[in-house]
């Protein structure tokens, strides 16, 4: 299990990279506006996860807007590593399991127990509720495979759809998550794990909670 340091260090890392890239060219490729402040401050703000996340040029810096607070190391790490990996991708349109992700079977174990486990005990006996707390958290729209299926998008350009087959008297609830081929170009598996983990986490906690 990664230490606090090993976050640490993934963050420094990430914010190097970072310094590199033009805030202009990812507003422009994100739809989105490239704001200037005062001594050549610039920033980019989308949403990641539903929410605004705004990120800061020259001395790195990724929050939520609408508190000013930074974000978890692990959430900051994961939209800098998109930044970098989405400059020159788009969607693809074919969706792809896990399982097909480059190096994914070594991050296999960590997708299954942070998503597609989690999803399927908690939604698989109500699967009709994935879709209300789908579309309350994050927007989601309908995804046509499956029993029941919505697509989030978790970030510009980066569609995850999630699906889930009931379960009848021999078999039980099935589901998983479905990434648009492209991600493999913009995030690394062990990124893409983290990300799956980080949609389905508050889905689990809104059903439990009682707000769907």
């Amino acid at each position: 299990m990664a230490r606090i340091d090993d976050y640490k260090k993934a963050l420094e890392l990430a914010c190097e990279d970072a310094e590199g890239l033009d805030p202009e060219r990812i507003a422009g490729r994100m739809g989105a506006r490239c704001e200037r402040g005062e001594g050549g401050v610039r920033s980019v703000t989308f949403r990641f996860l539903g929410r605004p996340v705004k990120v800061t040029w020259p001395v790195i810096r990724v929050e939520r807007p609408e508190s000013g607070s930074q974000m978890p190391i692990q959430e900051q790490v994961l939209v800098l590593h998109y930044l970098k990996g989405a400059e020159h991708v788009g969607p693809l349109h074919r969706w792809i399991s896990y399982q097909e992700v480059p190096d994914g079977r070594f991050y296999l174990g960590a997708f299954q127990n942070r998503a597609k486990a989690p999803l399927v005990r908690a939604f698989g006996g109500c699967p009709e509720k994935l879709a209300t707390a789908a579309q309350k958290l994050y927007g989601a729209t309908p995804f046509e495979q499956g029993d029941q299926g919505v697509v989030v998008e978790a970030l510009p350009g980066v569609p995850v759809a999630l699906v889930l087959w009931e379960g009848d008297d021999e078999f039980p609830p099935e589901g998983n998550l479905l990434f648009d081929e492209s991600i493999i170009k913009i995030l690394s598996a062990e990124d893409i794990a983290w990300l799956a983990g980080m949609i389905v986490y508050p889905l689990v906690g809104a059903l439990k909670s009682g707000q769907v």
